[in-house]
């Protein structure tokens, strides 16, 4: 027979042993990862143009936290039926990237469906565009959508909020060779809406000690105030771009610079409203570099090809 003193000290063991088991799936449950997971394209709405047609937007979710893939246009990533091409990305940042680009359909379209095909790590995921009444979207979706706004939350003045008003200077196809800098600029004009969402700022040392956590939000947030980015939209190789530009997808970490991330507040505007960068290129190919102007709450981009050579 078992002593009573050795019977508590197994019970006391199994359950230790539980918990930790307990622990370990729940952690595996909530586990992330930094590469080798898929990227999942997202239809997100459709909206209405003055002219009668209509535009469908999409978006993604690369599942990783570091890995970038690069999907160029082809079997792995294009939209059926018609041309295969519809300006859809090909550089994929991580995390999720919403409403980032739109596909204008006929006024016609009807219940016609508009079919997103991405293969990631050799799984196959199809976004499905289409106009059913549920994914109807508007400023004010995308408002809330992007986090600038609480869900429900409306007011006159964010109801007749504007996008930024964004001219790329300079031509729209360029040329450089590998290395070789090459500076861009943009002229980007706001209506002030929505104010700058103030933060509570925190010491370097309180945000490094941050900065990994979870976030704790159960939807997204993000800080408002124009701000404006350059990013590689298409291309073959790594961009380098001076100085450097905040994140456009929802990096959540404290101390990330992003929108998205607790504590981030935007740079002060250029006075002159031109925005500059100056982007190297580490390979020759054809590339896309893409300006962003956003208020934290609706945005404009513009597009830049660039042939770079050796």
């Amino acid at each position: 027979m078992l002593s009573q003193r050795t019977f508590v000290l197994r019970t006391l063991t199994f359950a230790a042993s539980a918990l930790a088991m307990l622990l370990m799936c729940l952690a595996a449950g909530a586990q992330t990862y930094s590469r080798g997971q898929i990227v999942s394209p997202a239809y997100e709405g459709w909206e209405k143009n003055d002219d009668g047609s209509f535009n469908l937007l999409f978006g993604y979710m690369n599942s990783n936290w570091e890995e970038e893939p690069d999907v160029p246009i082809g079997p792995g990533n294009s939209f059926q039926p018609g041309v295969p091409d519809r300006g859809q990305p090909t550089h994929f940042f991580p995390r999720r990237n919403r409403f980032v680009f739109r596909v204008q359909v006929p006024a016609d379209f009807g219940e016609q469906e508009l079919v997103w095909t991405l293969t990631t790590h050799g799984k196959t995921v199809k976004a499905y565009g289409s106009l059913k009444q549920d994914y109807f979207i508007d400023n004010m979706v995308l408002t809330s959508e992007t986090g600038a706004i609480g869900s429900g939350v409306t007011t006159p003045e964010i109801r007749a909020n504007k996008p930024p008003v964004l001219e790329a200077a300079g031509d729209r196809v360029r040329t450089v060779k590998v290395g070789e800098p090459l500076t861009l600029s943009a002229h980007v004009t706001d209506d002030g809406v929505p104010k700058i969402r103030r933060r509570v700022r925190r010491v370097p040392d309180e945000i490094k000690d941050v900065r990994l956590m979870p976030p704790h939000y159960e939807t997204v947030s993000s800080a408002t105030g124009l701000w404006v980015a350059c990013y590689l939209y298409r291309g073959p190789g790594k961009v380098n771009f001076t100085p450097p530009q905040p994140k456009t997808w929802e990096d959540t970490r404290s101390g990330a610079n992003s929108q998205w991330a607790p504590y981030w507040q935007p740079p002060p505007p250029p006075a002159d409203g031109k925005w500059a960068v100056t982007a190297t290129f580490d390979e020759p190919g054809t590339y896309t570099v893409r300006w962003h102007a956003t208020d934290g709450a609706l945005w404009a981009d513009e597009d830049i090809v660039v042939t770079v050579t050796r």
